[in-house]
């Protein structure tokens, strides 16, 4: 009764997320297949789903500007009716050339609905609830993905069907949010970014963003068409995609706990060298079964990457910095989930299908591999243990979730500001006036 009544102040933000992720989890994959289906290169398609994550990112910087000018409400309305429209408008044009700049105006547009919900859920949440109430978010996040890739069977990417249901999926997620009589919030400045600040004393952090990004975009964006060429039928490539975000939901914090009471950065260097060698053998697997077997235990493996490296993050920050930290890890991440989706399906049409785990297992083992010189030459400054949380990419707001009044108490002590150095590093961090 006490949980349920928590989330009564937010339960129409959840139902509007777990409509809208549908939705967005089942157009992701839908046009991967369309694409191959009307003879799109791996490349091509790379480039298309790219498209994606510039628009993600651009949407990071348009997004406060946008909500502060129109509000939460409005600007949900205004930007769930494009990402509607351009659902069925890639019915209209089928061509490459006008779904990449339809996935950019999407991504945009997306990432400002998921502002829109994070600040809002933010506001709305007592502030030593959000840590419990941004757990339920991950669950309805990661349970609607999965979900998503189940819809595929309703009917063939060749038709029209699965359009028309992201397009009234998106749109019914309007109606909850619409209808809540909760006082909107007030959106705050984007903090000043210091990117180079943070490369200064959390290299580690801002290569496994980075990295993970290169990674998980690979996911995201290709492994539809890997499983299509290996034989799968549209079921089965829901299948391996929903399996892979299970293990992401269930393995995610154990292993986040683990990395609590341990070494952090040891924890880190294991996990992405795990995955690698996972992927590695994935074209070995003798059969679908292994297959899928493989993808749930590399799926806890791999979405672990990014929250671990918030985690690291935060180890190494005080709160001065870490809205603007969040940030630029989230800036760090979408970069290299843009590039991702080109660099693989290059790769995929130069030497085959088994190019997808072939450049994710190099793009982990190279991450692996700064991560060991990392423990073995430089010390990392950590101020104090942070509290691991499961996420997926989403916006900056996600971290004042995360970060509630329990872990704020952790830097009360005045230890923590000893070092001038981290004091001046601080001043880089305050909001910016423009």
């Amino acid at each position: 009764m006490r949980s349920l009544a928590m989330l009564k102040p937010v339960k129409s933000i959840l139902y509007s997320v777990a409509l809208l992720l549908l939705g967005n989890g089942l157009l992701n994959t839908l046009l991967t297949l369309r694409g191959t289906g009307e003879g799109f290169s791996s490349a091509m398609l790379g480039m298309i789903m790219s498209g994606y994550f510039v628009g993600f990112i651009c949407g990071t910087w348009v997004s406060g500007r946008l909500i502060r000018r129109m509000g939460h409400i409005r600007t949900f309305g205004f930007c769930a009716s494009i990402c509607a429209s351009v659902a069925l408008l890639h019915l209209v044009f089928i061509n490459p050339w006008v779904w990449l700049p339809l996935r950019v105006i999407y991504g945009l547009s997306f990432i400002t609905l998921i502002t829109v919900i994070e600040s809002w859920l933010n506001s709305q949440a007592a502030s030593h609830e959000r840590g419990r109430i941004f757990a339920v978010y991950m669950v309805v996040n990661l349970g609607a993905l999965a979900t998503a890739q189940q819809l595929l069977r309703l009917s063939s990417p060749q038709g029209f069907l699965l359009f028309v249901v992201i397009a009234i999926l998106i749109s019914w997620a309007l109606l909850p949010i619409t209808l809540t009589r909760r006082v909107q919030p007030k959106i705050p400045e984007r903090p000043k970014s210091s990117l180079r600040a943070l490369l200064g004393f959390a290299p580690l952090a801002v290569a496994s963003a980075a990295l993970s990004g290169l990674a998980m975009g690979a996911f995201w964006s290709m492994t539809p068409v890997y499983a299509t060429q290996l034989g799968f039928d549209i079921g089965g490539v829901g299948l391996v995609m929903s399996v892979a975000i299970i293990g992401g939901a269930l393995l995610q914090i154990p292993i986040g706990r683990f990395s609590d009471k341990h070494d952090r950065p040891s924890v880190m260097t294991w996990v992405v060298l795990l995955a690698a060698l996972i992927a590695a053998g994935m074209p070995f697997a003798p059969s679908h079964e292994v297959l899928l077997g493989l993808y749930f235990i590399w799926g806890g493996l791999a979405f672990s990457l990014y929250p671990l490296a918030v985690a690291q993050l935060i180890d190494q920050l005080h709160p001065d910095e870490i809205v603007s930290g969040s940030a630029d890890m989230l800036v760090m991440h979408g970069a290299g989930c843009a590039v991702a989706p080109i660099a693989a399906g290059s790769l995929m049409t130069a030497v085959g299908s088994h190019g997808l785990p072939i450049y994710i297992a190099c793009v982990f083992t190279l991450l692996g591999i700064y991560a060991i010189y990392r423990r073995r030459h430089v010390t990392a400054l950590i101020t104090h243990t942070a509290h691991f949380e499961p996420m997926v990419q989403s916006s900056a707001g996600a971290l004042e979730m995360i970060f509630d009044d329990t872990q704020r108490d952790l830097f009360d002590d005045p230890s923590f500001y000893e070092d001038d150095e981290r004091e001046r590093l601080a001043s880089l961090f305050k909001p910016s006036n423009s």
